[in-house]
Formats: structure tokens, C-alpha cells, sequence
């Protein structure tokens, strides 16, 4: 909840305080990945066999944190994930990126990384839905596919010897129209199976990028012959506005991933969509969701559902 920048008045600041204090308490007793800083000890749950990774050392045969972070484990394995770290790529991340360049053979990317990410023309789908080698027709026509500052959804292929490359190979990816880019800080959103979520309730699509880009748009069926269009029906599909309804639906979810930013808890589709529930069981318009009263609500909501998670797990 650090950096939270909203006007609170004195029933309001209490009631988030003791919220906060609350998550706090309730993650140090019910969570293994508790928050360390500098210099604190990192309590372990097997007497042997541990292995200590990236931020830890071994004192006095203790494991001691030497970066701040939260502690998390994978088996045996021990490390330290900060906070405030950049987003580190791995391979098959599902990521969400904006043209910044349209090169030869290429198009190169900002997906929240130090570097540019390249997305080759040969690993992607045509338009035309058929597998073929690319020819120069094809590197002529790269920016009736994806022009400068256009959204596109893309996974991480790996490291090369020019950079970092990606792969749209599948009809899940590219272009995303339609809707909002949203920024979060990458340690927000944790790798998952699946990344990719219709909220059939409000008619859209909901991609989490693991890095720290999320994509929230109007709901695109994505078939496999969805590819395979001749040009009378895109024309027509070009042709239909977003319903209302739908870009209601659109900006509320946004403004509730804003909130859930703010206030630093993970994004997840199911704690997503309960600060959407919230808002519409408490009559607060999408305007008002950016309101210092709903941030103090969502703080309170957090609070009653790991309290009842908690309560689940020691049933």
C-alpha cells in the first residue's frame, strides 16, 4: 500500500490502517511468502536439503535475507523476489507489448523490459491462416499486419544473439483492439497456466501480461478460422462500435485493477472481478471507483477474503 496517493479523511485513513494492519498480521501467520528486508532471517520449513537462491545467505547457519522482498519458495528452493524489480523475461511468458518500430523483417516491441523485444515475421501467423515460407510480398505488407503503436499479445520465444524474441504462433495472439493498456508493477501479476480470461458476464476479454502489462477489451471470438476471412467480412467487422455496455464494462474493470495497483495486491482474475462486484453491489459509479471511500472498501474486501481463505485451509 506504499505510494497510495488519495485524499483520506480521519474515519477513512483509521479504517485503512487497521485494514492494512490486518493483511499484515494475516500474512505473517497464514503465508509462506512472507516480506523480509535486509538482515532478517528467513525461518525454514525442512531441517535439511535446502537450497538457497537468489537473495539469501547462509550466517551462522541461518538463511538471511540480503535484499528486500518477498520470501518464496519452490520445493527445496529458497529465494528472495523483489519488489520493485524490473520485469525479467522467461520463456513462455504470455506477454503484452506496443509497436515502437517496424524494421525489416521485424517488428520491434516495449514490453516493460530494458530492451526492445523483437517479433520476427516468421514467428507469427499470416492473415491468409496458411503456413508458408515468407516472401518479399509478405515484408512489404508487414504494416497492414502491425504498425507503429499498435497493442499486441505475444510470448516470450527466448534470448538471442539480437535481443529478446518473441512468437505469435497461435490464434490466441496478436493484435488487441478495442480496449485499454493498463501499466501495474510486474511483481503484481504472478505466472499462472492461464493468463488469458472471458469474463462472459460483461462481454470481455481480460489478459494479465507477466509484464506488468494488462490488456482489458471488447470479448474476440479466437477460432481457428477466424483467420481464414475474406476481406467483405473484415470490412464489416471493422464497421461495428463497441456497444456502451461493453465499454462501461471496460472501464470499470480498469478502474479496479487501478485500485488493486494502488493498494499493491496481486491481480488475479478472481480478485479482479470481486473489486467489480463490489463496486456494483455498493451502487459506486466507475467515475467514483477512484474515490478515497471504494479504496478504503476494496482494503476492507481484501481483508474478509483471506480472512475467509485463511479459514478454509485450517477446515
Amino acid at each position: 500500500m506504499r505510494g497510495l496517493q488519495i485524499s483520506l479523511n480521519h474515519t477513512q485513513n483509521i479504517r485503512l490502517q487497521k485494514a492494512r494492519e490486518t493483511l499484515e498480521s494475516l500474512s505473517s501467520k497464514a503465508n509462506s511468502d512472507a516480506s523480509v528486508i535486509v538482515a532478517d532471517t528467513i525461518p525454514l520449513n525442512y531441517e535439511d536439503g535446502v537450497l538457497k537462491g537468489h537473495g539469501t545467505l547462509d550466517l551462522n547457519g541461518e538463511v538471511v535475507a540480503t535484499i528486500c522482498g518477498v520470501v518464496e519458495r519452490v520445493n527445496k528452493l529458497i529465494y528472495v523476489r523483489a519488489l520493485r524489480a524490473r520485469y525479467k523475461p522467461e520463456v513462455g511468458d504470455i506477454v503484452v507489448g506496443r509497436v515502437t518500430e517496424v524494421a525489416p523483417k521485424r517488428w520491434r516491441l516495449d514490453i516493460n523490459y530494458s530492451q526492445y523485444a523483437v517479433l520476427m515475421l516468421s514467428s507469427m501467423n499470416l492473415p491468409d491462416g496458411i503456413q508458408r515460407r515468407r516472401t518479399a510480398v509478405d515484408e512489404l505488407n508487414m504494416r497492414s499486419i502491425f504498425e507503429e503503436n499498435d497493442v499486441i499479445c505475444a510470448e516470450v520465444r527466448g534470448f538471442q544473439h539480437d535481443g529478446l524474441h518473441l512468437q505469435a504462433r497461435s490464434q490466441k495472439y496478436g493484435k488487441l483492439e478495442r480496449g485499454q493498456l493498463l501499466t501495474v508493477s510486474p511483481y503484481l501479476v504472478k505466472r499462472r497456466k492461464q493468463h488469458f480470461h472471458h469474463l462472459e458476464q460483461y462481454g470481455i476479454d481480460l489478459i494479465l501480461g507477466c509484464n506488468g502489462f494488462i490488456w482489458i477489451g471488447e470479448h474476440v471470438d479466437s477460432t481457428e478460422d477466424m483467420m481464414i476471412e475474406d476481406q467483405v467480412s473484415k470490412a464489416e467487422q471493422e464497421r461495428v462500435y463497441t456497444p456502451l455496455n461493453t465499454r462501461q464494462n471496460i472501464c470499470r474493470t480498469a478502474n479496479a485493477i487501478r485500485v488493486l495497483s494502488s493498494l499493491g495486491f496481486i491481480m488475479t482474475v478472481e480478485v479482479i472481478m470481486e473489486t467489480v462486484s463490489l463496486s456494483i453491489s455498493q451502487n459506486v459509479d466507475v467515475h467514483e471507483m477512484l474515490g478515497s471511500e471504494f479504496f478504503v472498501l476494496t482494503a476492507e474486501k481484501e481483508v474478509e477474503r483471506r480472512r475467509h481463505t485463511s479459514s478454509k485451509k485450517r477446515g
